[in-house]
C-alpha cells in the first residue's frame, strides 16, 4: 500500500507542479506590487492570472487546486508512518 502511495504522490506532484508555482508565484508578486511598490494595475492584472480569470476558470481553478493539494497532504502524511500500527519486538513468544 505504501508503494501504492508513493506512485500517486508522485503523479500528482507532477501534474500540480505548474498550476502551484503560478499561483505561489502570482500571489506574491501581487503582494510586492500592491503593497510595496503601489502598483494596483499590475496587481490587478496578477491576481486575474493567479485565479486563472484570463483564461475563464476562476470558478474551478481554485478548486481543483485545493483538491490536488489535499490528495497530496494524503499520500505524504500516509508515507510518513505516523499512522500506522506499530509492533512490540521485546515480546516472548
Amino acid at each position: 500500500m505504501l508503494r501504492s502511495f508513493r506512485r500517486y504522490h508522485r503523479q500528482i506532484a507532477i501534474i500540480l507542479c505548474l498550476p502551484l508555482f503560478l499561483t505561489v508565484l502570482t500571489g506574491m508578486a501581487y503582494t510586492i506590487l500592491n503593497e510595496w511598490f503601489h502598483q494596483p494595475e499590475l496587481a490587478v492584472f496578477l491576481i486575474k492570472i493567479h485565479t486563472l480569470e484570463v483564461l475563464n476558470l476562476q470558478g474551478i481553478y481554485p478548486f481543483l487546486n485545493g483538491l490536488g493539494l489535499i490528495g497530496l497532504l494524503i499520500t505524504g502524511v500516509s508515507m510518513t508512518g505516523l499512522f500506522r500500527q506499530r509492533t512490540n519486538k521485546n515480546t516472548l513468544g
